[in-house]
């Protein structure tokens, strides 16, 4: 029940620690900082602002954790970096806080993996059990689902959107909203460019072929119809409007305000 804090650690007296926290050797914990139960931190990490981190998350050596906003609004008042449970955050990791034009939130929710070098900027919200793997950056105000994977040096232009069940493949560059349950490669020629449903990803999920084959019908009448996004909309309402996994692919095209990958 006892904390393991090494004794070159600098923990703030403000900051509020959990059961069976570890903080390393060389590591800093600010005022505003609130940890969970059994909550790991690694030597030469910086945990700082008004973050709140969840039980059983391992944060791993030189992390940056709760940082101000790189952003000239500057941060919120009282701003916040909201992290869950179960989360796995590995070397050099930034997370930075969110701004005053932001809401001045930054969330991440619980079973995420950000690999080594990941960033995460100001005012994004990510869901729960997502991968990023290296290198992945992260702009501000941007959106991600459940259950996405994220290859390497992958870079996401602020605003944009990833939906659940998504697999990006490595470097792809996006400036556009990536719909839910699609697989998306980086064309030399047009940039990001899907390329299917992500069936791997969704059979892993437990997906049923009847779910599968009515998603692959929705992504071909989005992107290989030749109709306009408005009328492939109505098209899916007409004949996949029953099948609930085909709504929210449906909503989430229809409420992008950035557009989607085409």
């Amino acid at each position: 029940m006892t904390n393991e804090i090494h004794q070159t650690a600098i923990v703030s007296p403000e900051a509020k620690l959990g059961k069976e926290v570890k903080i390393g050797p060389y590591s800093i914990v600010g005022a505003g900082v609130t940890l969970g139960d059994n909550v790991s931190i690694g030597p030469h990490a910086v945990v700082e602002g008004g973050t709140v981190i969840g039980d059983n998350t391992f944060i791993s050596q030189f992390a940056s954790i709760g940082s101000p906003p790189q952003d000239t609004a500057g941060m919120a008042d009282n701003a916040r970096l909201v992290i869950g449970k179960d989360n796995i955050i590995r070397e050099a990791v930034t997370i930075n806080t969110g701004t005053k034009k932001g809401g001045g939130l930054t969330s991440i929710g619980d079973g995420n993996l950000l690999m080594a070098y990941s960033h995460v900027a100001h005012d994004c919200r990510i869901g729960n059990n997502n991968t990023f793997a290296n290198v992945v950056t992260l702009a501000g105000h941007v959106e991600v689902g459940d259950y996405t994977v994220i290859g390497g040096l992958v870079a996401v232009h602020q605003f944009v959107r990833i939906g659940r069940n998504s697999f990006i493949g490595g470097g792809v560059m996006t400036q556009k909203d990536i719909p839910p349950y699609i697989r998306v490669i980086q064309s030399m020629e047009r940039g990001a460019k899907p390329m299917g449903l992500n069936t791997v990803g969704l059979s892993r999920r437990g997906f049923t072929e009847e779910i599968m084959t009515a998603l692959k019908r929705a992504y071909k009448i989005v992107w290989r119809s030749g109709l306009p996004v408005d009328e492939a909309l109505e098209e899916l309402k007409e004949t996949l409007g029953d099948v609930e996994e085909v709504k929210v692919f449906s909503e989430f095209i229809r409420t992008s305000e950035r557009g989607i990958v085409r």
